[in-house]
């Protein structure tokens, strides 16, 4: 079995289904609300741990009725929450959610206890990366925080796998870029962090090269519906996307994200981990919420073979 270590973020989602997306300054009813557990760190766990990966979580939560729920709900998809701390003065993070008709969103987070994790509190964790295959980070904790928990699994022998969400204010750091092993950013992400316009494949192939030349040593775009492009040695090619009728895009990106770690801490190449992870984020869309739609392994295998997608 796979390990996994997930240092990030956990959140409450509260979340509105929509007719549509408001306007600013409009008002839109007749929605439907319901609440979530999340958070990119946590979801990802949640992922990796439901495709078959012994995961371990490392972030923060407040002592509160939602820091108790998210703990819990780890807990009961079986990943190692023996170093999700509670911080005794700062909330819990949440997410306000607006989901239209379509499936697309607009998302505002509080992060409360997130934005407290510091390079000591992964210090602590340091057994538990080192012991991984697979280390995942995200952007929804404090930088230097997450560059510490690269570097200590870059000490280790671990494969660093960058999710850089949200898309980051200002530029990475240098020492952050240079250990990771495989970054996989969307649209947005990638033209943050390169200036490049990702609208084609040319434009993703282009942002891909910027990556590599940054210090990555492999870039996955992920496109949305059109599937990824993946830039890792020799290799520059396309993963073709996959047609579903999508309800909820929040944290496709997360099933994606799991989905690639434990396909490349099984020993997988990258475009079949890609191909792996892709049908994972295609099933995430078509359910509510963000935890509840990362799917399980044979829900993948039995997606893939329905489609005849070589996995």
């Amino acid at each position: 079995m796979v390990n996994v270590t997930v240092v990030g973020s956990l959140n409450m989602d509260l979340v509105v289904k929509a007719p549509r997306l408001p306007a600013v300054g409009e008002t839109v009813t007749k929605g439907t609300f319901g609440t979530f557990s999340c958070g990119k760190g946590a979801n990802q766990a949640v992922a990796a741990a439901r495709l078959g990966a012994r995961v371990g979580m490392v972030g923060a939560i407040g002592k509160d009725a939602f820091g108790s729920q998210l703990r819990d709900g780890l807990r009961r998809d079986g990943v190692d929450v023996s170093h999700v701390i509670e911080i005794d003065d700062a909330p819990s993070g949440v997410a306000l959610i607006t989901v239209g008709s379509q499936g697309q969103n607009t998302i505002v987070v509080a992060p409360g206890a997130n934005w407290r994790m510091t390079p000591a509190h992964v210090d602590a964790a340091a057994d538990l990366i080192a012991r991984s295959q697979i280390l995942l980070i995200q952007l929804e904790i404090p930088i230097d925080t997450v560059t510490r928990a690269a570097e200590i699994a870059s000490s280790a022998k671990v494969r660093v796998v960058l999710d850089p969400a949200p898309a980051p204010e200002s530029p990475l750091p240098d020492r952050l870029i240079r250990l990771v092993d495989v970054i996989n950013p969307n649209e947005v992400e990638a033209k943050v962090l390169t200036g490049t316009n990702v609208a084609d494949e040319r434009g993703a192939r282009d942002a891909a090269e910027r990556l590599l030349a940054m210090g990555c040593r492999s870039a996955v775009i992920k496109l949305g519906a059109r599937g990824a492009f993946v830039a890792d040695g020799d290799t520059r090619a396309a993963v073709p996307g996959i047609h579903v009728d999508a309800v909820d895009t929040t944290a496709a990106g997360d099933a994606f994200a799991g989905a690639l770690a434990v396909a490349l801490g099984e020993g997988r190449p990258i475009m079949e981990a890609v191909r792996f992870a892709n049908v994972a984020g295609a099933i995430s869309v078509t359910r509510m919420g963000a935890q509840p739609s990362m799917p399980r392994r044979a829900e993948v295998v039995e997606f893939a073979a329905a489609r005849k997608i070589p996995l």
